[in-house]
């Protein structure tokens, strides 16, 4: 609060010299210190001022009772060169450059008799002065800072002789001396003083010139010094980059290192994986020439066969002989120890058959079923097969109608329920299942008695991994079959199951009921159950056709031709019933024509007063069917015709009267 006052009371005593100085732009400015002499040169030398003007305190300033008091005299002792200090009082005008001269109380008339000459050397003085040139910039503070003891030696010489100056001429004390002697003396003094201030100029001139150089000389030394400083400003950069390139190459060099080590473990991985690769095809090729090893070698399952005797059997390959050829090779009908077999041909030249040749050795040696084409015989390094003769040839030479007759449809029903059981032990067999894959008519053998076989099972595939219907899985495999046969599921996905048989299975079916080539067939009967129209695609050879046990047998046909396996029906428990009804039913139809026909009495069996089917010899020595008799040993003792004692309960097959009675049937 005391500072605020103070200030206060300060700016109340600028407002008369403001009011003095209205037409004028003025400015006022407070220096706060303890010594106002001291602030004030501060001021002076910091802000650059070029002239200063001073209030004289006391009209006794100029005095010698008390020398180099007051701020006056403080000012003039100590202000730079570069500022003009003027000082006002009552008894006149004070400027620094000329403080010796000023007359002290007693000797103011004095002084002012003698005023023409020292005005005379105040303009000399001056006039030498203005010829300096201007060294205001030197007050700057850049300046001040770089050259300050340059400065200060030049502020002590200018003290010293402003001081040598005012203390040089004693002012005669008291009395008064003769005025010629005081003019010889001041002009001698103004003498001495103008020669001495020549001095000064001239060394004043010569600093300046050395520090004119020195600055030269900092400029240089600076611009060097930034040179230098950019210079290390790029190494540093340099540095910052190449540390920042290390990082990063050793970083890579990092990633570098793990990506090896991954390889090297991948590596690993691969050979480890690629022996055991090798081992299980090693294994794999051990075990497949461990089975044509054994194949080779005497097999119990079939009978080994050597070249002379296949000779022989084909009258050394006959053309009378053939009777069918294919890719594989050529077909001959031979007669092996008295019975008529069927040989098949390896072509030399079909080296990649040679797999499926032995596939069909091996699938055909395990399985036996009626339905099934029975092995007889192989002869493995000749590439031959003997199988047992089918006399009426293939499904496919009636289906088109060639030079056969048309079959029955009852026959056909029988046909298909036989072909059925046939794909039902294949896809049951232990311990895995079989796909026959090349399902089609022209596959599909029949004996004399009409008997339906399923053959040619070179493409076969034993089925170690069954995919589940419900996932559709996609395989990298070889599409093998028949093309308009063939399940649509696996032509797309290469995923192989036992309803891709059951496909073929619905296509054969409709063909024996349209006897037309597969191609457009299963819409062309679609089209005909949805128009009640079935009739008039059925086969028009067949003329008393079941109507409504045909339309079953299509709308089945067609489940089974589903695209997907998994809306196909089940064989065994879906397609095996109705088919074996529909046989049961041929079968019913066939014996009440049969009954309309007198059969020879020998092949009626005395206990069921039926055809016989399988007549076997009791120990009375009469035929019965097998089953009949069987029935009645297990309860009686006794013949049921001469009503005598059985010898014993053994039953014969009667072959003779079997072949006999198929061969009646055939010609019916």
């Amino acid at each position: 609060m005391y500072i605020e006052d103070m200030r206060a009371k300060c700016k109340e005593i600028f407002i008369p010299f403001k009011n003095l100085c209205n037409r004028k732009s003025v400015e006022t400015v407070v220096l706060e210190g303890d010594n106002p002499a001291t602030m004030l040169l501060q001021y002076v030398t910091q802000a650059g001022i070029n002239t200063l003007v001073l209030g004289s305190s006391s009209p006794s300033y100029f005095s010698r009772r008390q020398k180099d008091s007051g701020v006056p005299s403080v000012i003039l002792k100590h202000a730079p060169e570069s500022c003009d200090v003027y000082v006002v009082s009552s008894n006149g005008l004070l400027k620094n450059s000329l403080s010796p001269l000023l007359p002290t109380e007693t000797e103011v008339h004095t002084i002012n008799q003698q005023e023409s000459n020292v005005s005379y050397a105040a303009m000399e003085f001056n006039r030498r002065a203005s010829s300096l040139p201007n060294f205001t910039h030197l007050n700057s503070p850049a300046f001040a800072h770089g050259n300050s003891s340059i400065h200060f030696r030049s502020q002590q010489r200018y003290k010293q002789n402003v001081e040598e100056f005012t203390a040089g001429p004693e002012v005669v004390k008291g009395g008064h001396s003769s005025t010629c002697s005081e003019q010889s003396d001041i002009q001698a003094e103004m003498e001495r003083m103008r020669l001495e201030l020549q001095n000064t100029i001239a060394m004043y001139n010569q600093t300046c010139e050395h520090l004119i150089h020195a600055q030269n000389k900092v400029q240089l030394l600076s611009s060097e010094c930034i040179e230098e400083a950019r210079r290390v400003n790029a190494a540093q950069k340099r540095e910052e980059s190449l540390r920042k390139t290390a990082a990063e190459a050793k970083k890579k060099h990092v990633e570098t290192e793990k990506e090896v080590m991954i390889a090297r473990k991948l590596l690993a991985e691969e050979a480890c994986e690629r022996q055991i690769a090798e081992l299980k095809a090693l294994q794999q090729s051990l075990e497949k020439q461990k089975v044509v090893n054994a194949l080779m070698s005497c097999d119990g399952r079939y009978r080994r066969l050597t070249r002379e005797e296949i000779e022989v059997a084909t009258d050394f390959f006959s053309d009378s002989k053939m009777i069918g050829e294919g890719g594989y090779g050529k077909v001959y009908k031979g007669n092996l120890d008295h019975t008529p077999v069927a040989i098949k041909i390896l072509h030399p030249d079909a080296s990649q058959k040679k797999e499926e040749f032995l596939r069909e050795v091996e699938v055909l040696s395990q399985l036996h079923h009626p339905n099934i084409v029975l092995l007889l015989g192989a002869s493995p390094e000749n590439g031959c097969l003997v199988y047992e003769y089918m006399e009426n040839g293939s499904l496919e030479d009636y289906i088109f109608q060639g030079k056969n007759r048309p079959l029955p449809w009852f026959v056909r029903f029988r046909i298909l329920f036989e072909v059925a059981c046939g794909l039902a032990f294949l896809h049951n067999s232990k311990p895995e299942p079989v796909v026959h894959r090349d399902l089609k008519p022209g596959n599909i053998l029949l004996d004399k008695n009409y008997v339906s076989k399923i053959g040619d099972v070179g493409l076969a595939k034993i089925m170690s991994d069954i995919v589940p219907e419900s996932i559709t899985e996609y395989r990298d495999s070889i599409i093998a079959g028949t093309l308009a046969y063939m399940d649509p599921e696996y032509q797309r996905t290469g995923t192989l199951r036992p309803k891709s048989d059951l496909y073929a299975f619905g296509i054969i079916a409709l063909q024996l009921l349209a006897a037309c080539h597969p191609k457009g067939l299963i819409m062309k009967i679609e089209k005909a159950i949805d128009s009640n129209s079935l009739v008039n695609v059925l086969d028009k050879s067949v003329v008393d056709w079941p109507l409504i046990e045909a339309e079953e047998l299509a709308k089945m046909a067609l489940q089974c031709c589903k695209l997907r396996c998994r809306d196909r029906p089940d064989l065994e428990t879906e397609v095996l019933p109705l088919l074996k009804k529909l046989s049961e039913f041929a079968e019913m139809h066939v014996k009440s024509e049969k009954n309309l026909i007198q059969a020879p009495s020998q092949y009626f069996c005395p206990i069921l007063q039926e055809v016989m089917e399988s007549p076997h010899i009791a120990a009375d020595g009469f035929s019965y069917e097998h089953r009949a008799i069987k029935a009645w040993v297990d309860r009686h003792n006794v013949s049921p015709v001469t009503k005598q004692r059985l010898q014993h309960k053994m039953l014969t097959p009667n072959h003779t009267l079997r072949l006999a009675i198929q061969d009646w049937k055939s010609h019916l």
